[in-house]
């Protein structure tokens, strides 16, 4: 097994870049690989998942949080830099698939060598004292495979619970849902402290043994190529909240002017359909309105750009573009 260099990168989209291109590309019949990254805060969510019923937009706006789809499935997952990412890279044979015991089990080893109660729960789960540390995901071709994980070694929780914390207005969709568990940073259960690189170390000794790891180092060439997988892809609106399944949303608020309820059918990112009620005086035909945001993107820029050249009062009675905007979105 050789160690893939990201060369220090914190990027998180450059890092899921790396990874898909190397599950994709590097030579997995004579080599096996390790990855192992840090990405800056953000927020990861599953491929089957409606990124906006995992996020709480407006904290992951003003924080700069990212928010990046990744192409494994199951639950979102938070990042920041006191939390390490490793993903095992190999051919896809019988017995690997969906079988996260065996490529779990360095991990939790070493975590026990270190004082952590690691366990393997569940499916895909690592816990210590009942309290979630890790989380593990799959993703597959016909004959190739990663399954990477986090470890939350220094998080900042707190930041973790608000960043994920849904604040939408009721949203009915066919995404799968993230299960929240009570979490806990490795550091808590540690014999002896250490920082996150003294911790990375360890994990390596533990899993190639005492010998330096042979590392993999991607040519000027390769990294170009997943610098455009980053750019074309993991940096893009339609990848991160545009694949999200179909959902519909209502979005309701008493201003002073009265009440808006919104309703919208959003599909592939887009608005389909929208229907305005309320008990506000406006004198317009509130249709207008609906027909202006009807297959724009389901994004704040977009929702923006829709009704910036509306007179709001026509149809309100007196509402500010940017109010109509937080309560779209």
């Amino acid at each position: 097994m050789q160690l893939i260099d990201n060369e220090g990168t914190n990027d998180p989209h450059l890092n899921l870049a790396l990874e898909e291109y190397a599950v994709r590309n590097l030579d997995l019949e004579d080599s096996a690989y390790l990855l192992f990254y840090v990405n800056r805060p953000a927020i990861i969510v599953g491929k089957n998942q409606n990124t906006l019923e995992e996020i709480n937009h407006r904290y992951v706006e003003d924080e700069g949080i990212h928010v990046v789809r990744r192409i494994s499935g199951g639950g979102t997952v938070y990042h920041d830099l006191g939390n390490l990412n490793f993903s095992f890279l190999r051919r896809l044979q019988t017995g690997n698939l969906l079988n996260f015991q065996q490529f779990t089990e360095p991990v939790v080893r070493v975590l026990r060598e270190l004082g952590v109660p690691a366990e393997l729960t569940g499916r895909n789960d690592i816990v210590a004292d009942g309290r979630k540390i890790s989380g593990n995901a799959q993703f597959t071709t016909s004959n190739r495979m990663f399954s990477h994980g986090t470890l939350l070694f220094a998080s900042e929780l707190d930041r973790v619970q608000e960043a994920l914390t849904v604040k939408i207005g009721k949203i009915e969709s066919k995404g799968l849902k993230s299960v929240r568990s009570r979490v806990a940073n490795v550091s808590e259960f540690l014999a002896a402290p250490m920082n996150l690189e003294e911790f990375r170390e360890r994990l390596l000794r533990g899993i190639f043994g005492s010998s330096e790891p042979p590392l993999r180092r991607l040519t000027d060439a390769e990294w170009q190529k997943v610098h455009e997988l980053a750019d074309s892809k993991y940096r893009q609106w339609d990848w991160n909240y545009g694949e999200s399944p179909d959902f519909n949303l209502q979005k309701v608020h008493r201003f002073p002017i009265g009440e808006i309820d919104c309703r919208l059918d959003v599909h592939h990112g887009v608005i389909e359909s929208v229907k305005v009620y309320g008990d506000f005086l406006g004198l317009g035909e509130i249709s207008e309105l609906e027909r202006a945001l009807t297959g724009i993107a389901y994004s704040p820029d977009a929702l923006r750009g829709a009704i910036e050249r509306l007179d709001l009062d026509h149809y309100f009675g007196g509402l500010d573009h940017s109010e109509l905007v937080e309560l779209l979105y």
